[in-house]
């Protein structure tokens, strides 16, 4: 599929507004693993016929990593610079690739004055599973295989989204199994508490390595999630016991592509 992504700044040009904005996020676009995520969200989005558009080079940080690190100042200067960006553009309905900026711009932006329909990836996905528009036909067969899905920290527990991302492993003709630890018990990867940039506390085992070993217990051949830092994580992990050859981690987005041939 040939992906010829708009910009909307050259939609703007036209008079044009798209359904959607893609948020892409900063793991999307520069994190070598996300951007296959990213290029298959945009596939998804091409094959059902959404009209959608991203900001390109207008689009910053959401300002998420300046807020957990309690940089509140840093945090609002970016949010505001975004939020201009947003409105100057009308985007009324975002849909993003990562839980850390679809919990941002969905309920840390309102209070400074961003209001916006925003939908995580897997939510977009289950709509269209439920519309008819995605189905599971075509493309590779996950046939007999027994899947296992990681719930990412702001997706599940921080907004309680824990159906979309299963609905689109449910159609599969697969075997879906959980973790003891999952939905809103569930396992946090590390990468949301800044495991990804430090040390373990002395002694304790790297938490991804622990989360692996409840995806090896569950006897899962795929791990799903839907997070670019979780699926760092979890890659990380699987590499450290070498089960590269046995587990395979992917992301909702990737495995719809391939489940429809896209």
């Amino acid at each position: 599929m040939d992906l010829k992504i708009p910009t909307m700044a050259e939609l703007a040009a036209e008079g044009k507004e798209p359904e959607i904005l893609f948020w892409v996020g900063c793991a999307g676009s520069f994190d070598e693993r996300a951007q296959k995520i990213t290029r298959d969200i945009c596939k998804i989005l091409q094959h059902v016929g959404i009209s959608y558009a991203v900001l390109g080079t207008e689009e910053s940080c959401t300002g998420d990593p300046a807020k957990r690190a309690g940089n509140e100042f840093l945090f609002q200067m970016m949010a505001m610079n975004n939020i201009a960006v947003l409105d100057g553009y009308n985007i009324k309905k975002i849909v993003t690739g990562c839980p850390h900026c679809f919990n941002t711009i969905k309920n840390e932006y309102p209070g400074l004055g961003g209001n916006y329909e925003v939908i995580h990836h897997s939510q977009l996905i289950q709509q269209l599973i439920d519309e008819g528009k995605l189905k599971a036909e075509g493309g590779e067969s996950f046939k007999g295989k027994k899947i296992t899905f990681h719930d990412p920290c702001y997706l599940g527990r921080g907004n309680s989204v824990y159906e979309a991302p299963r609905a689109a492993l449910e159609i599969l003709d697969a075997e879906l199994v959980e973790m003891k630890r999952c939905r809103s018990s569930g396992l946090c990867c590390g990468a949301g508490g800044g495991q990804m940039f430090k040390e373990p506390e002395a002694g304790r085992k790297d938490i991804n390595i622990e989360r692996i070993e409840d995806v090896i217990e569950s006897k899962a051949q795929v791990v799903a999630s839907a997070c670019p830092f979780c699926m760092t994580m979890l890659t990380d992990g699987v590499k450290h016991q070498n089960k590269e050859q046995e587990i395979k981690v992917l992301d909702i987005a990737e495995i719809t592509v391939r489940a429809n041939g896209l």
